[in-house]
């Protein structure tokens, strides 16, 4: 596996935030298509199937189907300093989170992400898909069955909703999360599917029948809002008129509660 290039970097705001990249000349950064803010000039952008590293028709092809299953855009973006100086270039996130960076090197050369957290990393990370390995954890581990494996020594960004929590796990401890709360691990980490004991847990506790159960040893990345209730919550928001609307007190209920 080639060397990923060596870049530097700084990540900007708080709750809408986004990454600038400082590239040396030849240095290459790939990003999800959608992610690009602004560069300099003297950046040029080429359109790459996959990760950029495919080799022959087969690898093409290859590439293509692992995007369609992770739900990715079948192409990235691939932006090069093709100057004879340092050029900048900005990465936005999609939605209110957090920039996390990571230095694959320092984590075993690997990481564990949610499907949609990629954003961008130096030209040299492979992008490759992590089909988790139980039976029930196919079949009823959700947004946690299909994700997306970074491999290399570079550098790489996620994005996830709400604040980030990091936490390290010892050998036998477990965490049991939200499926669409995790948003990367470590390769150490053992990862499963376990259903919420109790029927009136299942029915109407509002958190789904299953937990994604991580054991140590490793480090765990979770979010507080992913993107899915996020959006859950918008349509719940979006659809059909709300319940004091209707009621006597109207407008007044919304001004009560700070609408």
């Amino acid at each position: 596996m080639p060397f990923a290039h060596e870049v530097d970097f700084r990540i900007y705001g708080e709750e809408m935030q986004c990454v600038e990249i400082e590239l040396d000349p030849q240095e290459a950064v790939i990003a999800e298509t959608g992610s690009f803010m602004f560069m300099e000039d003297g950046i040029e952008m080429d359109t790459v199937v996959g990760d950029g590293r495919e080799q022959g028709l087969w690898g093409k092809l290859l590439s293509v189907g692992k995007r369609v299953l992770t739900g990715e855009s079948l192409f990235l973006a691939a932006f090069t300093n093709v100057s004879t100086g340092k050029r900048r270039i900005t990465f936005a996130a999609p939605y209110a989170g957090k920039i996390v960076p990571f230095n694959l090197a320092q984590v075993g050369g690997q990481i564990i992400c949610q499907k949609d957290a990629f954003l961008c990393a130096a030209k040299g990370v492979s992008l490759d898909i992590a089909l988790q390995r139980r039976l029930g954890t196919g079949l009823f581990g959700g947004e946690g069955f299909i994700m997306q494996k970074l491999e290399g020594d570079g550098l790489a960004f996620l994005h996830a909703g709400g604040h980030v929590l990091e936490r390290t796990l010892g050998v036998g401890e477990v965490l049991r999360i939200d499926t669409g709360c995790v948003v990367a691990y470590t390769r150490e980490i053992d990862f499963d599917i376990q259903m919420v004991r109790g029927i009136k847990n299942m029915l109407f506790g509002g958190e789904g029948f299953f937990y994604a159960v991580l054991r140590g040893p490793g480090r765990v990345w979770l979010q507080s809002l992913p993107v899915s209730r996020l959006a859950s919550r918008i349509l719940q928001y979006g659809h059909g008129a709300r319940r004091e609307e209707g009621s006597i007190l109207g407008g007044l209920g919304n001004l009560l509660d700070g609408d």
